[in-house]
């Protein structure tokens, strides 16, 4: 069977592999869609750290379950349509011994650090699988994605009372903004895209504000009445939007990290102290808490499917594609592979 491999910096092909064989505890899953991460396009540029070679991209799901090996319970069944928790953590780093498998010190990310979902069939482990019975491949491609910006909204504990700035309104920054909105928080989105800010309004922000058309600090600043907001969540990964948030938000503020940067950060650190604020990273998602949220956010049909799917392509067009993206990223929110006529 074909699968998308991202062989080096720069390059991607399509190779033949082998079907796999559900083992015990395991389930056979038919891969119907896949998303494009922002972390398989970094990879691609040679940008992002974690990132092996060569490897199957893929670790946004939408699949159905074909076969279950032994040992699976009686109730995850042949023919449920389910998304997957793409992250295998080591069981025994600190994070884990902690409870928070999620910033696993040794994680393995399909697609990343091990074989992704980029091909028509994969192996996972049954608890690793979400089912819904109202959710099309598409929408369930689009359930991991979102629950990151899900689990930053967690870490910065918002809440209805909170103003909450999201900087970058790609899938993952849309889904922190989603959240918030879902909270009752009074939201402003910040993007240098009209069309992504269009989208948070679809959302539900009361705020959209684009940087290379008014000045952000003083936008924030009639927003929210000269204090700032409460909680800023930065989704882009740059110095200059790292710098935006901790200058921003609020005395006694919370920034929640969610983009890695890209280059070095210098920060003003007396404003840490002077705010007293928090700054906390987001890694990944909580699969057992998040997972669920998000499904159960996306059956309530509150999310504008349509809109952030750019473009669903083939495997065979995955290579052109790839490059295609990475020379001209403008305007994509989120692509998707189409395995289902593989």
């Amino acid at each position: 069977m074909k699968a998308l491999f991202l062989t080096e910096v720069g390059k991607t092909e399509v190779r033949e592999i082998e079907k796999p064989t559900p083992k015990a505890g395991e389930v056979l899953l038919e891969v119907g869609m896949v998303g494009f991460c922002g972390g398989d396009l970094n990879g691609f540029k040679g940008l992002f750290p974690l990132q092996e070679y060569p490897n199957v991209l893929g670790h946004e799901v939408g699949a159905t379950i074909v076969e279950i090996g032994a040992n699976v319970p009686s109730e995850v069944r042949p023919g449920e349509k389910v998304t997957l928790y793409p992250y295998l953590a080591c069981g025994i780093c600190v994070a884990c011994r902690k409870g928070r498998p999620n910033a696993c010190k040794f994680n393995k990310t399909m697609g990343v650090r091990r074989p992704g979902a980029m091909t028509r069939y994969v192996t996972a482990p049954w608890q690793d699988v979400f089912p819904s019975k109202k959710l099309s491949l598409r929408e369930l491609a689009l359930v991991e994605p979102l629950t990151v910006g899900f689990h930053a909204v967690s870490r910065g504990r918002v809440g209805a009372e909170d103003r909450v700035a999201v900087i970058g309104c790609g899938i993952v920054g849309l889904g922190a903004v989603a959240s918030a909105v879902n909270k009752g928080a009074k939201v402003i989105a910040i993007d240098l895209d009209d069309s992504k800010l269009e989208i948070a309004h679809k959302i539900g922000v009361a705020h959209a504000i684009n940087p290379s058309k008014v000045d952000l600090h003083q936008a924030l600043h009639e927003i929210t009445g000269g204090d700032g907001p409460d909680v800023i969540i930065e989704a882009v990964g740059s110095p200059a939007t790292y710098q935006a948030a901790v200058d921003e938000v609020a005395f006694l503020g919370r920034v929640v990290c969610i983009g890695y940067a890209k280059a070095p950060v210098s920060f003003n650190t007396s404003l840490f102290v002077q705010k007293e604020i928090e700054i906390l990273g987001s890694r990944n998602c909580v699969g057992r808490t998040d997972f669920p949220e998000v499904i159960s956010y996306l059956e309530a049909g509150k999310f504008p499917i349509e809109a952030v799917v750019s473009k669903v392509i083939s495997i065979d067009q995955g290579p052109e594609t790839m490059a295609a993206w990475a020379a001209n990223p403008q305007g994509i929110i989120k692509i998707m592979l189409n395995l289902e006529d593989q």
